[in-house]
């Protein structure tokens, strides 16, 4: 089933459908939430919020839309008020090594593509921005159109915030970065 009819069926009334669309979708949004925040908590706060801003919002859906990105420019716009409400602006991110032996332990929800524990502190010092833009690029494959409509930046902008943050990366790292290892 697709996600358009998925959508039909909730807006419909069909509470299993939306929740079809929270199984497909979920490891994804947790995975950039917890790249954006740093803590699985914070990410499992956020991600919940976001399904239930979509579940709430669903009627208001474009469906010429991709589904995905919609959902995703709820969830990018959920960890930004997250981290200006809490004043996280500056990074705090993965402070220990119990952090990061925790996020890089082989679970479910293990993010895929950003194990490597020098990565995720290279990634916590960035600007928000900049790894924001890295990780829709990187970690969710996504073209400069579809970050532009999820973030309302310009795509310019967005190849900037790549560009300056693999050099911010590559710097930290004492490496070339040119997205995850595959």
């Amino acid at each position: 089933m697709t996600d358009a009819e998925l959508v039909v069926r909730t807006r419909a009334g069909d509470g299993e459908a939306f929740g079809l669309l929270v199984s497909r979708y979920h490891d994804a949004c947790w995975r950039f939430a917890y790249h954006m925040l740093g803590e699985r908590a914070d990410a499992e706060d956020v991600v919940q919020d976001t399904f239930l801003r979509a579940y709430l919002a669903i009627g208001r859906y474009d469906e010429r839309d991709q589904f995905r990105g919609w959902l995703f420019r709820i969830l990018t716009n959920q960890c930004r008020n997250f981290l200006t409400s809490r004043g996280r602006r500056t990074r705090r991110f993965i402070q220990d090594d119990a952090a990061i032996d925790s996020a890089t332990a082989p679970t479910s929800t293990t993010p895929v593509g950003v194990e490597d524990a020098a990565l995720l502190r290279a990634l916590a010092q960035l600007d928000p921005l900049q790894r924001e833009a890295l990780l829709l690029k990187y970690a969710e494959g996504l073209e400069y159109g579809e970050m532009s409509a999820m973030t309302g930046a310009g795509e310019s902008a967005l190849k900037m915030r790549v560009k300056r943050g693999s050099e911010r990366l590559r710097a930290l790292l004492g490496r070339d970065f040119e997205g995850p290892a595959s």
